[in-house]
């Protein structure tokens, strides 16, 4: 079926990873040498994810300064189906993209598993970005994801057009994305997000990607020394609480490496931009005005 914007702004047709095609929300000021610097905002990975999880921040910071949102690869609006999903892949085309955009090196904010891929397009492919905001970042608790070689084969089986396809009727379906995003806040989930996540799973080729994330495929074992404590670029944390990922060394890694700060905003299940909009915004406007 076909999809609607997420957001409503301009779509610019990007290629990364060395022919994918990623379609990316722009708005904003217009981008160039004398704008103010560019805001690139990375969704998260999950089952149906889009540029809509990073709408709040979008249409709150457009009057401001240049923004992107990119639906990345296997998600949205941008190429879906078989392509080769793992962290390097992600990694690589968050790089692609920020070598695309117009202006400074862009502050760059990612949610949750997305944080890990952002963190090694840094740290290993050397994109060149001035700040990095993590939103309830994955590979901070204690718990570990299973051998890569494990999740590959749960995969295989889930290639299998019945088994497959029955998990995923009922993982996508309107009860199941309303029960799942009604985790991530207090109250309910908004309708909006709901609606487009039910409508983005839709779309063909809408397992392939989600799928690698559900075996466990695209995470980093030990992701906050291999990822986080070596970044020197300031970093802030965003978190409270969350029902699917562990918050237990962020002590830890805020002793090991001062670029990187802290900002808890409570009462947040996960997605502190839609629940606590404000507080979130005055959380990241005060980091960057500190980098100025």
């Amino acid at each position: 079926m076909a999809l609607h914007k997420a957001i409503t702004a301009e779509l610019l047709e990007l290629e990364v990873c060395g022919g994918v095609a990623v379609r990316c929300y722009a708005g904003g000021v217009s981008p160039g040498p004398e704008s103010p610097r560019p805001l690139l905002l990375l969704h998260s990975i999950n089952a149906a994810p889009s540029a809509m999880e990073m709408k709040p921040l979008f249409e709150h910071f457009a009057p401001q300064r240049p923004v992107f949102a990119p639906d990345l690869p296997g998600f949205g609006l941008s190429q879906r189906g078989d392509l080769p999903y793992s962290p390097d892949f992600y990694a690589q085309a968050i790089a692609d993209v920020v070598k695309q955009l117009e202006g400074p090196p862009p502050d760059v904010v990612a949610l949750s598993l997305t944080c890990e891929f952002a963190a090694r397009a840094v740290s290993q492919l050397g994109a060149q970005i001035r700040s990095l905001t993590l939103i309830s970042p994955t590979g901070v608790g204690h718990r570990q994801p299973p051998p890569p070689e494990t999740g590959a084969r749960i995969n295989r089986v889930l290639r299998v057009g019945w088994i497959g396809n029955t998990l995923w009727r009922a993982l996508v379906s309107r009860p199941s994305i309303r029960y799942f995003l009604g985790q991530a806040f207090y109250g309910s989930a908004p309708g909006e997000l709901v609606d487009y996540a039910v409508a983005t799973a839709k779309v063909s080729g809408a397992t392939a990607a989600p799928f690698s994330f559900l075996t466990m495929q695209l995470f980093t074992p030990e992701a906050a020394k291999a990822l986080y404590a070596g970044l020197q670029i300031p970093t802030l944390l965003v978190y409270d609480q969350d029902p699917n990922i562990g918050f237990e060394q962020v002590p830890e890694l805020l002793a090991a490496n001062p670029a990187i700060s802290e900002r808890r905003i409570i009462p947040t299940r996960g997605l502190p931009q839609w629940e606590r909009p404000d507080e979130t915004f005055e959380a990241l406007t005060g980091f960057w005005r500190d980098l100025e």
